[in-house]
């Protein structure tokens, strides 16, 4: 009998303990603190280094697998992914619409089901406080509002094609002649994006055509090839500034949510980091729109997910890209930058994909 009575009880034990199990998990569910219990769809492909540590932060990547997504990024330049795409891709997430053009004239492009700006990033110049007041001085730069404008990109431009020395403007303890670092216009985007904007604005500030273009590709030629060698993504340029200096580095391109993401990422430099370097806005200047383009089903979930509004949030406060969505607004009080601007009102069009192709092939030629 006291046998047959233990073994009820621990029936009711395990009983019980199944019910409490089963119970809490439905409460779980049902409250949204777990994630769904089918395993998360891998997501693989490319994007350029300016997205890398967005995707990779542990904030974006927590929120994608809520949505039952994991994604396996590589780096990759804008241009060359277009042209280097594998069957193995799920997406590829350049920096500009005129990559989306380029991919789909290439023999993969019929791959590509649904493509979308995901968020906006508009190209700057980075550089450092006593180029910058120079410039103020020579009258290219304009402090407004506690934003640096570039006010005169053609003056700038002549200046650099003219090989007038830093001194000329001040700066003696530059060495040589005026240079605007950038990357290779044939591997990154940023590069490509500020050889458009150099051609237009030597087109006196008009959208280079296919008829235009033979005028003002010269210029731009010999400008791209005093650089020497340049780097292959906007990631290592940037470091590469921040690390070197204003001896090595007085003006480089780059993208305006680099300095955002990096004083983020390194808070410990963000005194230094206000003291030393400015952004510069070129006025007109040109947008990076950074499309995804999907390349397969879980491409497009990828697609779908990035557009959830508290990621478009994080892609602005915590990585400093403006969103790509109507409707969403960017403060730039909530980050701990100085010399944003709220809004980028003065942008130029890009010129077409086959008269960027010709100029990036030209480009690439040395």
């Amino acid at each position: 009998m006291q046998k047959f009575l233990g073994l009820l009880i621990l029936l009711a034990v395990v009983v019980a303990a199944a019910f409490f199990t089963l119970g809490k998990e439905k409460i779980s569910t049902l409250s949204g603190n777990s994630v769904a219990k089918k395993e998360a769809v891998m997501v693989t492909g490319r994007a350029g280094s300016e997205k890398i540590a967005f995707l990779q932060s542990e904030k974006v990547t927590q929120l994608l697998l809520e949505q039952g997504l994991r994604v396996n990024v590589k780096r990759s330049g804008s241009v060359a992914m277009v042209q280097e795409s594998s069957s193995d891709d799920d997406f590829l997430w350049p920096a500009s619409q005129i990559n989306v053009e380029s991919f789909k004239s290439s023999s993969s492009g019929m791959r590509l089901q649904q493509s979308a700006d995901i968020f906006n990033s508009p190209i700057v110049l980075y550089s450092w406080d006593i180029v910058t007041e120079a410039l103020i001085k020579a009258g290219i730069v304009q402090h407004k509002e506690g934003v640096n404008y570039i006010i005169d990109l053609p003056k700038l431009l002549e200046l650099v094609k003219a090989k007038k020395q830093w001194k000329e403007i001040g700066l003696a303890q530059l060495y040589g002649s005026l240079i605007i670092r950038t990357t290779d216009p044939s591997k990154s985007n940023s590069g490509n994006m500020f050889a458009a904007l150099t051609a237009n604005t030597l087109n006196n500030g008009e959208v280079v055509t296919a008829e235009s273009l033979d005028n003002v590709l010269p210029q731009v030629k010999d400008l791209y090839a005093r650089l020497g060698y340049m780097e292959p993504s906007s990631s290592d340029l940037f470091e590469k500034f921040l690390q070197q200096g204003v001896g090595a580095y007085p003006m480089i391109v780059g993208y305006e949510n680099q300095l955002v993401e990096y004083s983020l990422l390194h808070k410990e430099h963000i005194a230094l980091l206000k003291a030393k370097v400015r952004i510069l806005y070129p006025v007109p200047t040109v947008w990076a729109s950074h499309p995804l383009i999907a390349l397969s089903d879980k491409g497009r979930k990828l697609l779908t997910a990035l557009k959830e509004p508290e990621i478009q949030k994080l892609a602005w406060e915590q990585h400093g890209f403006r969103s790509g969505l109507m409707g969403v607004e960017n403060d730039p009080s909530v980050i701990e930058v100085v010399g944003l601007p709220k809004s980028i009102d003065a942008v130029m069009p890009m010129p077409s994909a086959s008269v960027m192709d010709k100029i990036t092939t030209h480009l690439s030629s040395f």
